[in-house]
């Protein structure tokens, strides 16, 4: 039979993941290989040095810059409490009463220079914490830097989302896949919630959602003027993730309000009521990053999922168009012809027929597709 090799998202009920957890700079890692961790478990720890506050001592006291020192109560790696004393110089010969000099800051003196007279304080040094994300194990370790967890679960990738890192609790919160999120649909109990919406989000359900404190939200798509006027700009075509938003937003099908593909709503109604991971960092180009949320099996009842070669065209294989006159449609290839097919850009390239799910058969260029991973 005829194959082909494409990306594409994975919507999957059973598949073996893992994750790259790597600290922005050199730190300590934790946890050593075959621990079992849980989603808010800190692996690794790094400290961000802290800022450095510069202090023209010389200047403050009239001083020359070689006589800092004289006057100066602690030394170079002495530790220093905002308002403490850190000079009290007499007043000349004794008359004028003292001249006194508190610290600003907390922290500990880094320098005491005899060339500019500066003092140097360097603020607390702030910690990152980084999680393992997702329940599993720990596969692997690399020193100072991360670990590699791995965990078997249901998984579904988006097409498109916002916000970071978050763990909640599945609640569907609409009954078919074709219907919006409204904030009515948003209850007061919805705190740490993953809401699962149908074709779309409406602006007034993501400030809902931020008012009750949701984790996260999945849905078919989202209005491009919603998610800037939620966020108060566009976010244009760079890497997602970093808003400054409370919850992760996560589209499955595009822009607009678009119905969820059925198999996704099914899969996503099977986890209802189980913890979850969700993250909405998104990467288009090269390094491709998929929103996603994540769901151990061992949290629950396994939800069970047709399995297929990951990446592999074949009749059958679920696919989604990305390209337009048929964007966003969700179909199962039908064909693979050998021979290349003019298109209208006059350039010959590979093709697949496919039947989308409202009936049509349609032929379309392999590049155009992605493959719904099961």
């Amino acid at each position: 039979m005829a194959s082909a090799y494409t990306p594409g998202l994975t919507v999957s009920g059973d598949i073996t993941i893992r994750r790259t957890r790597r600290l922005p700079i050199k730190g300590e890692v934790l946890v050593k290989a075959s621990d079992s961790v849980m989603p808010d478990q800190v692996v690794a720890q790094a400290k961000l040095p802290g800022i450095l506050q510069n202090i023209k001592m010389a200047e403050r006291l009239g001083c020359e810059p070689k006589e800092v020192k004289n006057f100066f109560m602690l030394k170079e790696g002495d530790p220093v409490e905002k308002g403490q004393i850190l000079v009290e110089k007499k007043g000349f010969m004794g008359i004028f009463g003292k001249h006194i000099e508190k610290s600003d800051y907390t922290g500990t003196v880094e320098t005491i220079s005899e060339v500019s007279g500066h003092v140097l304080i360097r603020e607390p040094s702030i910690p990152i914490d980084l999680t393992a994300y997702v329940q599993g194990k720990i596969v692997d370790t690399m020193p100072d830097e991360g670990v590699i967890v791995e965990t078997r679960g249901a998984m579904v990738q988006g097409i498109f989302g916002v916000g970071g890192e978050h763990m909640g609790t599945i609640r569907v919160a609409v009954d078919s896949p074709d219907k919006t999120l409204t904030d009515d649909l948003i209850l007061d109990s919805d705190k740490d919630a993953i809401l699962i919406g149908g074709s779309g989000v409406t602006f007034e359900a993501l400030e809902k959602a931020t008012k009750v404190g949701a984790a996260g939200i999945v849905v078919g798509g989202v209005k491009d003027s919603d998610l800037i006027k939620f966020l108060g700009y566009d976010i244009g075509v760079a890497i997602t993730g970093q808003e400054n938003i409370t919850f992760t937003l996560v589209v499955t099908e595009g822009f607009g309000f678009l119905k969820m593909a059925s198999r996704t709503f099914e899969l996503l109604k099977t986890l209802e009521g189980k913890k979850a991971s969700i993250n909405g960092a998104t990467q288009i180009r090269a390094g491709v990053i998929r929103p996603e949320v994540i769901v151990p099996l061992d949290l629950g009842d396994k939800a069970q999922a047709a399995q297929s070669s990951a990446g592999e065209l074949t009749i059958g294989t679920p696919i989604r168009v990305i390209r337009e006159p048929y964007f966003g449609a969700l179909g199962n290839v039908t064909g693979l012809p050998a021979q290349l097919v003019r298109v209208d850009s006059e350039t010959e390239v590979r093709v697949l027929k496919a039947k989308l799910e409202d009936g049509r058969d349609v032929t379309v260029p392999r590049a155009n597709v992605e493959i719904i991973a099961t």
